[in-house]
């Protein structure tokens, strides 16, 4: 009964409102004067009081829930929270921290940003904002987000705890607009092939991007890797720029289609810097979305190399609809398609939970480790549009060239040092305690990638530290996940000493298809006959 009268109030709500009924889209038929007529009665009528705004959020929930698995609602604190990462900035003072044991570690301060204006530094333990304690009272990071951001132009005054310095340190920040990255990294594999890592598609992206590109391109860039590995999407449009970088002019990108939205169209312009030369794109199961359209029109284009696993399989467009009071339903309104005509949506017919297990039945069924285990139905291949190789719809992207994921160095140990901070927090303190040392040691990077190892001493350390955060320690599960702990703190290392750059520098050393990829690209021949299908 709860459900129904929330239906009713939220549906006479949406027909009633300024602009929705006077909107193209939306016409007052009989269903919703009946509709209108059943809120009167229950309005004036009802035996209770009815919180209508709770019922209506709750209707609202219902209602997409029983249309796709990304037709969703959010409240405005929830919509305001989503846009901040895609729209590229926000205001604040300007650090990465963690929070670990109840402690705000500052991990990196933002170049030419508030903190680090004004003398904060990485390691630097924050203990208050403007009289407000965060250390030791168990604070959650959305918590102490709240407290380090603020307009633009106001003030947080922080007290820092630094080693070696027995008082607190006061600091004055005035809080300015934060960059929002979404650029991993990008550097120069060898002299000709560079590596670019996006991590979401932001308004930002494609100008990050080109800056990235040119820089490359500055130091001799001839072929390009470009990895979307973990990517779940983000603005249609970013997508369709970065695409447009690849693509000649007046090829497809994408299209978009449904019940109520005509065909719509997206092809590239002239305006391409990255046209001719040879190109990889990594994927994985988490590459969604935005990522999928951009691997789609280069491999149906045969533009680019696909290498990884089988992607998500989003393909369906999402309108934004605000509400008045800040909240937000973002709407399934289209299909999108790839330039031969496939959609990459898998399917949803089974039902939410279903859907939401998909990842977790691709690995039981075998799908992460051989690709032996997908099989396509005839009725979902397609042909590319310049060498006519054969492609899949209807479950993600397929790639060309097939990686598994090594499960081999994963354990419940490494799980839990790394869930419950314990592997970074380490590293922090190691840091902390070395960081005058190691910059004199290893002045660049190259002699520190050569001779920097992880010694038996700090593995015995980051062992105790486990057991501080209640991480049972197990030697043979030790044994099995050193290799990839030893990675992940000399990378967090390099991290901290030089750059984000030189953290996948480290932890791409044994990033499978990354390897793959190079293998490839430095081999014009095999690169060719991937691209056009031809065997020798």
């Amino acid at each position: 009964m709860k459900n129904k009268i929330a239906f009713t109030i939220f549906c006479i709500i949406i027909f009633t409102t300024t602009g929705f009924a006077q909107g193209p889209f939306l016409k007052m038929n009989d269903a919703a004067s009946k509709l209108s007529y059943a809120v009167y009665a229950i309005e004036n009528l009802y035996v209770d009081t009815l919180n209508q705004n709770t019922l209506v959020e709750e209707a609202i929930v219902s209602l997409l829930q029983n249309l796709d698995p990304h037709s969703d609602y959010m409240t405005a604190k929830e919509a305001k929270e989503l846009n901040e990462p895609l729209q590229g900035n926000f205001d604040g003072i300007g650090i990465q921290f963690n929070m670990l044991k109840d402690t705000l570690f500052v991990v990196s301060t933002i170049p030419g940003g508030p903190s680090e204006k004004v003398g904060i530094r990485a390691g630097d333990r924050i203990v208050s904002v403007n009289d407000s304690t965060i250390a030791g009272v168990n604070m959650s990071n959305t918590d102490v987000m709240r407290r380090l951001r603020g307009k633009k132009g106001t003030v947080a005054n922080v007290k820092v705890l630094r080693r070696g310095i027995s008082d607190l340190i006061d600091f004055k920040i005035i809080r300015d607009k934060i960059p929002i990255y979404s650029l991993d990294a990008s550097y120069m594999i060898n002299k000709e092939t560079g590596y670019i890592k996006l991590n979401r598609f932001a308004s930002t992206s494609h100008d990050e991007f080109l800056t990235a590109l040119k820089k490359l391109q500055a130091q001799g860039m001839k072929n390009l890797i470009f990895d979307l590995q973990g990517n779940g999407g983000g603005y249609m449009n970013a997508a369709t720029d970065i695409a447009d970088e690849f693509l000649g002019g007046g090829q497809l990108i994408v299209y978009t289609e449904g019940v109520h939205q005509g065909k719509q169209t997206i092809n590239a312009t002239d305006k391409g810097d990255f046209e001719k030369e040879n190109l990889i794109v990594l994927v994985d199961e988490g590459s969604a979305s935005a990522s999928e359209i951009v691997t789609g029109a280069l491999q149906d284009w045969d533009r680019a190399v696909v290498i990884g696993r089988r992607t998500f399989g989003k393909g369906l467009v999402q309108r934004p609809i605000p509400f008045p009071d800040g909240s937000m339903m973002r709407l399934t309104v289209a299909r999108y398609y790839t330039p031969s005509g496939r959609c990459i949506q898998k399917p949803y017919n089974g039902g939410e939970e279903q859907y939401q297990r998909d990842l977790t039945d691709r690995f039981k069924h075998g799908e992460m480790v051989s690709a032996d285990s997908i099989h396509f139905p005839d009725s979902l291949k397609y042909k590319t549009l310049r060498y006519g190789r054969t492609v899949y719809g209807g479950g993600g992207i397929m790639p060309d060239i097939f990686v598994p994921m090594d499960t081999t160095r994963y354990t419940d140990f490494h799980r839990n040092l790394v869930a419950r901070g314990a592997l970074n927090r380490f590293v922090i303190n190691y840091f902390e305690n070395n960081g005058t040392v190691l910059k004199q040691k290893y002045p660049d990077f190259n002699k520190f990638n050569k001779e920097f190892t992880v010694t038996d001493e700090m593995l015995q350390e980051m062992i105790k530290t486990g057991e501080e955060d209640k991480v049972k320690y197990d030697e043979e599960q030790y044994r099995k996940s050193r290799p990839l702990i030893e990675l992940q703190i000399k990378s967090l290392v390099a991290r901290d000493l030089f750059d984000q750059n030189e953290y996948y520098k480290v932890i791409n050393s044994e990033n499978k298809p990354l390897q793959k990829a190079f293998e490839i690209i430095s081999d014009s021949k095999a690169y060719s006959m991937l691209l056009s299908g031809k065997k020798e």
